[in-house]
């Protein structure tokens, strides 16, 4: 699938916090501006709501809010999104986040 860069502007503390969160998350900002586009295109609006929970609840709560969309559009018919797709996504995002640790690592030494 071709991809294409899209650059967004913010207020430089926001791409701090946004970062840092999205790591909590297990995911690079990038990953996480996917799984939203994805998820606005697929259901026509913003479908969910996204709110950080108390620290090292996060992945359960993420988990669980996950599953519930994945229900919610399977009962709706539009399955879009398979696991398999977000799961592969979230690889991609984690392999280039190692790819560039350590590149960054090198160029430091």
């Amino acid at each position: 699938m071709a991809q294409v860069s899209m650059t967004v502007r913010m207020d430089f503390g926001l791409k701090a916090s946004f970062d840092a969160l999205c790591s909590e998350f297990g995911m690079s900002a990038n990953t996480a501006m996917n799984v939203f586009a994805k998820a606005v295109v697929m259901y026509r609006k913003i479908p969910f709501e996204i709110k950080a929970s108390a620290r090292g609840e996060a992945s359960s709560r993420l988990s669980s809010a996950f599953y519930a969309l994945r229900e919610e559009a399977k009962k709706n018919g539009i399955q879009d999104l398979p696991l398999e797709d977000v799961n592969e996504e979230i690889r991609q995002a984690r392999s280039e986040m190692v790819a560039k640790a350590a590149s960054d690592d090198l160029c430091r030494n």
